[in-house]
């Protein structure tokens, strides 16, 4: 599993501090909220800094189902014309 550096802990670390006061801001401006947010923030602000940081983890395509084949549709029968 890839680690996050001691530099990158250190600046998430910093902004949960800052969030913790209520003084972190979002790119839009706003007061973060989240906890989450706060988190992501720090990351990415480590990952602008060159600091080492692990890819964001890919998720796995869903399988999909086996594609049924329909049955082919048989023409209905046409009734003989009587005489």
């Amino acid at each position: 599993m890839a680690k996050y550096s001691k530099k990158a802990s250190d600046k998430v670390g910093e902004v949960m501090h800052e969030f913790k006061e209520g003084k972190l801001k979002s790119s839009s401006g706003d007061k973060v909220t989240s906890r989450k947010q706060a988190i992501a923030i720090g990351i990415s602000e480590a990952k602008e800094e060159g600091m080492k940081v692990p890819k964001k983890a890919k998720q796995a395509a869903p399988k999909k189902a086996a594609a049924k084949k329909a049955a082919p549709k048989k023409a209905a029968k046409k009734a003989a014309a009587k005489k």
